[in-house]
């Protein structure tokens, strides 16, 4: 068994295409229209062929609400690994990233958390050697 895809349930997806693409560099990889929606999943430059990020619409009462509760928490709704995490927070402080927790180091881990702006709240971690 392989992982396929993880999922992001957006407020907006054209907004978050927009955001995952131009500031975060993903790139597109399903476009397919589906009536009001559609079918859009992203990858990572570095894993073209890797596990698919689907940008899924919060057009269910369900995961709105699910989507909600976790930003009130301030839980993030998933992580993204990097190889340098402060590298990635210069960067992405500087394309206008809000950060709700800057670099921290726990455990053998570096973690960060940003706004998506499309709802949700992304961890980044670099996980740190022995």
């Amino acid at each position: 068994m392989k992982m396929y895809i993880k999922s992001v349930v957006v407020d907006d997806q054209a907004k978050a295409r927009a955001f995952y693409t131009e500031t975060l560099g993903f790139r597109v990889k399903h476009d397919i229209p589906m009536g009001e929606f559609s079918w859009l999943t992203l990858v990572s430059p570095e894993e073209p062929e890797g596990v698919e990020l689907a940008l899924e619409p919060d057009a269910h009462a369900p995961t709105r609400a699910f989507r909600e509760a976790l930003m009130a928490g301030g839980i993030p709704f998933t992580a993204f690994s990097v190889d340098d995490l402060d590298a990635e927070y210069a960067r992405l402080s500087a394309a206008g990233v809000e950060f709700t927790n800057p670099p921290m180091t726990a455990g053998g881990a570096k973690m960060a958390v940003f706004n998506d702006t499309c709802g949700n709240l992304i961890q980044l971690i670099e996980v740190l050697d022995g």
